[in-house]
């Protein structure tokens, strides 16, 4: 019987074709299969290095149906290489289902390391690298996506996103109003490729300079954004506890709590959380 083969996570270029590394483009010589977020896109990748590896379709609607047929492959003895479109597998891209089931299995999973827009993004920012958060891409809807900025406003980590195009604007105009139009922030575009371009400064400004850009409608984002200091986070909570104590004069707590979030950007959890440890108000 034949031994397992190896699954292999292989990170490849977020645009500069030149950045694969040489070790990942001998795994993609030799393995029996490549499972790729879109073979046309890889199939240029592996055209470019001179390969006729074979190639599964492996994206985020077909991949708890293609899990079973890869781990076969695996338990027949051939080795198998996960990439995505661009950079590292499973950082915002499929392959987390087939990685788990890999594992649960006792197969091997090895990551060829390489590019990864996050990362390449938060090395150029100037911001704080010791502690980041990533959080890939905010949701599509407006009103989810500043729920979210409000829960993200007093993060004393350097916080790292992902936007398309379509939305990056808005994105941007969501984070200045969320967490202040002074927040420092480094905005990415086509990073690595022939238009790269990289905005540094206030997110107030950041808007402006991509509207300036004539490329600034093509491409994709990655946002790098300062964490609050213990001040911000201070200034916010002294808001939020101030307009409660005033609303819960007149309103219920839980009305008092909701409209409260709405007037300073908190979220409603620490609203109630105020709402319910408050004492009876007073009238002064």
């Amino acid at each position: 019987m034949n031994d397992p083969g190896v699954l292999y996570v292989v990170a490849t270029p977020i645009g500069n074709l030149d950045d694969i590394s040489s070790r990942a483009a001998a795994v993609l010589g030799r393995v029996a299969l490549v499972a790729a977020e879109d073979t046309r896109h890889t199939g240029q990748l592996l055209a470019h290095l001179g390969l006729q590896t074979r190639q599964l379709a492996l994206h985020e609607h077909n991949e708890a149906a293609r899990v079973d047929a890869v781990l076969s492959r695996l338990a027949a003895g051939e080795s198998v290489a996960l990439v995505s479109d661009a950079g590292t597998p499973l950082i915002s891209d499929p392959g987390y289902r087939l990685v788990a089931a890999a594992r649960e299995r006792g197969y091997k999973v090895t990551p060829i390391p390489g590019a990864c827009a996050a990362i390449a993004a938060l090395s150029v920012s100037g911001l704080p690298t010791d502690r980041f958060r990533f959080e890939g891409f905010l949701p599509a809807r407006a009103a989810a996506r500043r729920s979210r900025l409000q829960e993200l406003q007093d993060c004393p980590d350097t916080l790292v996103f992902y936007e398309g195009v379509h939305r990056v604007r808005e994105t941007l105009e969501d984070l200045a109003s969320i967490f202040g139009a002074d927040r420092q922030a480094c905005v990415a575009r086509e990073l690595t490729k022939l238009h790269e371009t990289i905005y540094w400064g206030r997110l107030a400004d950041a808007g402006a300079a991509l509207a300036a850009d004539p490329g600034g409608n093509r491409g994709e984002f990655t946002i790098v954004v300062a964490g609050a200091t213990d001040a911000g986070a201070s200034a916010a909570a002294a808001d939020l506890a101030g307009v409660m104590r005033v609303l819960m004069i007149e309103l219920p707590a839980s009305q008092a709590a909701r409209l409260a979030a709405r007037i300073t950007g908190a979220s409603r959890r620490e609203a109630y959380a105020l709402a319910r440890h408050a004492g009876p108000p007073s009238e002064t």
